[in-house]
């Protein structure tokens, strides 16, 4: 249990959604800082097949959790991954969460999340949704882009683990040779 809960207290339940595919050392900051911000921090991995991610969602999920006992040590969050193929709002009750945390980077970013927050909140008005601003250091970092660099041959590490980094380009060598 967290500090400053006690027995039979209320915890504040977070949910962090996205389809990590894959999951860069952006995502790995949000979910640092939220997990700062409540008592427990599911990570939804969204199965999204629209996105036509590169890597399979076991393999996503597989990625965050690899990256989660660090995080929890740093923060001393409860952490926990979960996949989900729902609406956003379902699977935030379906986990006891109150508050979606979203990551914002850029403008774009903005205008299509304060969308999606409206219509999360039309469907359960109990679910808030709690924006972080990207560090300065990551705002720059997204999985599409990371994907890109790395199936040209650039260097990837600065945005991604290492374990994550080799699953990405095992999944992109494979893509190639098939």
């Amino acid at each position: 249990m967290s500090e400053g809960v006690h027995a039979g207290e209320p915890r504040r339940v977070g949910f962090y959604a996205g389809t990590f595919d894959p999951v860069t050392t952006g995502h790995l900051d949000v979910i640092e800082r939220a997990a700062r911000l409540v008592d427990r921090l599911v990570i939804g991995v969204a199965e999204n097949p629209g996105k036509n991610p590169l890597m399979p969602l076991a393999e996503r999920v597989e990625c965050v959790e690899n990256e989660l006992p660090a995080i929890a040590a740093r923060t001393g969050g409860e952490l926990k991954v979960a996949s989900f193929n729902s609406l956003l709002v379902e699977a935030v009750k379906l986990h006891g969460a109150s508050l979606i945390f979203r990551g914002l980077r850029v403008l774009t970013d903005f205008d299509y999340e304060i969308q999606m927050s409206g219509v999360n909140r039309r469907l359960d008005s109990s679910i808030e949704t709690v924006f972080l601003m990207a560090s300065e250091r990551t705002q720059f970092i997204s999985s599409r882009l990371v994907k890109e660099i790395a199936s040209y041959g650039g260097v990837v590490s600065e945005f991604v683990t290492p374990y994550t980094q080799e699953r990405l380009l095992a999944r992109l060598k494979a893509r190639a040779a098939g």
